[in-house]
């Protein structure tokens, strides 16, 4: 579930680009909650993973068929449903009662994957441990002081963390993203000027790394890196911004405005099609 604004984020050679899932600490939980206010929205418009992240899974973190996966954060199955037609046997933590319930019926057909209603905070793991914990762009969501260390607890020695992140970065339909600053700062106040995508290379996850490291319960975080580009018509661009943390957040007007203004900047300056860069980010590290 990537954070906040993903058309406002800086990546200026002034200082490093702030990622897209750095949700402030003050406002986190109730961004959070967002989500699952319309979870069929999210389940049409949100893209999955790329094929070949569940290949650098299965040769890095060993989600192989028949492994024991902890899926912390399932939302309505983007991630999950590939690893469970891979034949892993999944227990999906989603705190989202509507999410969850979306996410029971897309894996209904896979009777080794279920889905709790639960916040991972809180939800005891069974007693026999996982072999590999994955949070896929909801790792972020979860209460820094707790993360990691559950994670460690339940997994066994030499199980996996896999934790995927995403980013929008420079690229596709570079123009519009620049143009669409003009919306944000009009009808989102706290919208800094003059905000721009980063570049991919400037995009640092040496956060993750560092948070990982300091637990002391795992070895050293391998990274992986995708690039992909998905274009949109103005609707489904639309959708995608629906979605999304801080602009569900927003005053209703606001948010009507903003997304008045940005249809309106898709079907006036580019033929109704945008075309938007993603970076996805899979960081594995394995338990001592």
């Amino acid at each position: 579930m990537p954070d906040n604004r993903p058309d406002s984020s800086p990546g200026s050679s002034a200082e490093p680009a702030r990622r897209d899932d750095s949700p402030a600490a003050a406002r986190r939980v109730l961004l959070s909650r967002t989500f699952d206010d319309d979870a069929e929205l999210y389940d049409r418009a949100r893209p999955g993973c790329p094929a070949e992240l569940y290949d650098d899974l299965a040769d890095l973190a060993g989600a192989v068929p028949g492994s024991r996966v902890l899926k912390i954060g399932c939302g309505t199955g983007q991630a999950t449903v590939p690893l469970a037609g891979r034949g892993c046997r999944i227990t999906s933590v989603e705190a989202g009662p509507r999410m969850a319930t979306i996410a029971r019926r897309n894996l209904a057909e896979f009777p080794a994957a279920e889905v709790v209603t639960a916040e991972f905070e809180s939800w005891p793991p069974p007693a026999e441990p996982y072999d590999v914990v994955l949070a896929a762009t909801a790792f972020h969501w979860i209460d820094p002081a707790v993360r990691v260390p559950r994670a460690a607890e339940a997994l066994r020695p030499g199980g996996a963390l896999a934790v995927v992140r995403s980013q929008h970065v420079r690229g596709g339909t570079e123009e519009f993203f620049v143009e669409v600053q003009r919306c944000y700062e009009r009808f989102d106040p706290a919208t800094p000027p003059g905000l721009r995508p980063p570049a991919a290379g400037e995009v640092d996850n040496s956060d993750h790394a560092e948070e990982v490291a300091r637990s002391c319960r795992f070895g050293r975080t391998v990274f992986r890196r995708y690039e992909r580009d998905l274009t949109y018509t103005t609707a489904e661009y639309l959708d995608v911004l629906r979605t999304y943390s801080g602009h569900r957040a927003l005053p209703e007007a606001a948010r009507s405005g903003l997304l008045a203004c940005v249809a309106g900047l898709i079907d006036g300056r580019h033929g109704g099609r945008v075309t938007k860069r993603y970076l996805i980010e899979l960081g594995v590290s394995l338990r001592r």
